[in-house]
């Protein structure tokens, strides 16, 4: 079936209106119409082919939300009008170590597949993900939505801002009587100060920029430190349970892990465009730290997080825009000028 979406035919051509085919539904699909689909810098960078491997035409959109259109005969879990979210795949192995503990985003098989320029059968031989008007999506990776219905705009970004934060988050024990930091306040930060505050850790908000001390309180941060400060830094030294780290630039690491107590961890979710600096190896030897990484969830711990996130009333700060101010969004994004993460109406598609 056609659908109207917004795609790049090339890296330097910019995103512009057009028809791309979705496949009929087959036994185990959900049809989606999509309401609003968030805006992730992973979006831009594949677009433009930032990163290697990008296929054309490309759709992006990995934060997807809206309502059941319809279902095949062997869905069980979703019914027609249901409220619905897709994230950052839409299929895996299923057979590998890591699917069934159900960790696909780890699949070892085929590796999973992104919701956009991730292979498949379906033309034009790559996924196209959610800045269009609907998707067929396999079940298994379909995700009930609790949140009320006026909140499901704001609910988008959680599809990855807030499953690549949650997960760290609760894998390394961030709750009461942990001491927990998030360096940088955007997309992904700001998700991270809400969900380790919601969990009941101590939270401690770190920024290069002044302006953001009072946002990052509002948002559930305890403490701020500015991490161009030593001053401020020296004094949090060795305290620290888990540092969450969301900056997708080229930075020192060696100020955040001389934060952490022993056995603390420095989490990375930012992939930055060029390599880190060597870190110390004497303050990790020294204090059995670790610096590790994370990436998104699997299904069940991404339905978790929703779940979590409906009843402590936790979703992202957002500014909607319409389809055709996507290069706009796309700029500012680039510019840090975002409080925290555009969200396409995708209603607009039809204008």
């Amino acid at each position: 079936m056609v659908t109207k979406a917004y795609g790049a035919t090339a890296a330097d051509k910019p995103l512009q209106p057009m028809d791309i085919e979705r496949r009929e539904a087959g036994a185990h699909d959900v049809v989606i119409d999509i309401a609003y689909c968030g805006v992730c810098h992973s979006d831009l960078h594949q677009v433009r082919a930032e990163w290697d491997g990008t296929l054309y035409p490309c759709v992006p959109g990995h934060e997807i939300v809206g309502h059941v259109r319809a279902v095949g005969s062997e869905v069980t879990r979703f019914a027609v009008g249901d409220m619905v979210g897709v994230g950052c795949m839409v299929d895996s192995c299923q057979s590998c170590p890591s699917c069934r503990e159900g960790l696909e985003q780890y699949c070892t098989g085929t590796g999973f597949v992104g919701t956009y320029n991730g292979p498949t059968p379906d033309a034009p031989g790559h996924t196209l993900g959610g800045y269009s008007q609907s998707i067929v999506v396999d079940d298994k990776f379909v995700l009930k939505i609790r949140h009320p219905e006026e909140q499901l705009a704001a609910v988008a970004p959680l599809l990855c801002a807030g499953i690549t934060t949650y997960s760290p988050l609760k894998h390394w024990g961030a709750g009461p009587g942990k001491k927990v930091g998030v360096v940088g306040i955007g997309g992904l930060g700001h998700m991270g100060i809400k969900i380790a505050h919601a969990l009941g850790a101590h939270v401690v908000a770190f920024t290069t920029s002044e302006a953001k001390r009072e946002d990052a309180k509002k948002l559930g941060a305890d403490d701020v430190l500015n991490s161009r400060n030593a001053e401020e830094l020296e004094a949090h030294a060795g305290s620290f349970d888990m540092i969450l780290n969301t900056v997708a630039a080229s930075h020192d690491l060696d100020q955040f892990t001389g934060l952490l107590k022993r056995d603390g961890s420095l989490v990375l979710v930012g992939v930055p465009e060029h390599a880190h600096p060597s870190p110390s190896v004497g303050t990790l030897i020294f204090g059995r730290r670790s610096i590790a990484g994370s990436l998104i969830g699997g299904i069940a711990e991404t339905q978790e997080m929703l779940d979590f996130c409906a009843e402590h009333e936790v979703t992202a700060e957002i500014e909607m825009i319409r389809m055709d101010e996507i290069e706009q969004a796309y700029d500012r994004m680039q510019r840090s000028d975002v409080k925290y993460r555009f969200v396409i109406d995708n209603a607009t598609l039809a204008a």
